[in-house]
């Protein structure tokens, strides 16, 4: 097992920037493929950014290209959000998750993903 614990979140005006963090322990961090959801009250939790296990592939959700970028240290057994123009939109709670990956391969839906963090709040103010 992986247990996952996100940081970063908080307040910001339309525009800013804020870096999300997901400290992983447990399991070897390099073995599992990663994602970014979030999720507003009252609607189901969206992907926002994947990455392989080997950090070499990603995936960005439409909304958020060009925007965001997810890393990962294995290192340091992280995973990153940097999130640049912020805008009112991207408001909501931020989840980091695991998920067991035999190859390096993207998960792109919330089913695929085993493990998940507690979650962070991410306001943007107008």
């Amino acid at each position: 097992q992986v247990q996952l614990a996100e940081s970063g979140g908080g307040l910001v005006q339309a525009g800013g920037s804020l870096r999300l963090s997901c400290a992983a322990s447990g399991r070897t961090f390099s073995s599992y493929a990663m994602g970014w959801f979030r999720q507003d009250p009252g609607q189901e939790r969206e992907v926002v950014a994947c990455i392989t296990r080997g950090g070499i592939s990603k995936y960005y959700t439409d909304s958020v290209k060009g925007r965001f970028t997810i890393s990962r240290d294995v290192a340091k057994n992280t995973l990153y959000l940097q999130m640049n123009s912020l805008k009112p939109e991207d408001t909501a709670v931020y989840y980091c998750a695991a998920a067991v990956s035999p190859a390096y391969s993207i998960f792109r839906t919330a089913d695929d993903y085993a493990y998940w963090g507690q979650g962070t709040q991410v306001t943007v103010s107008s």
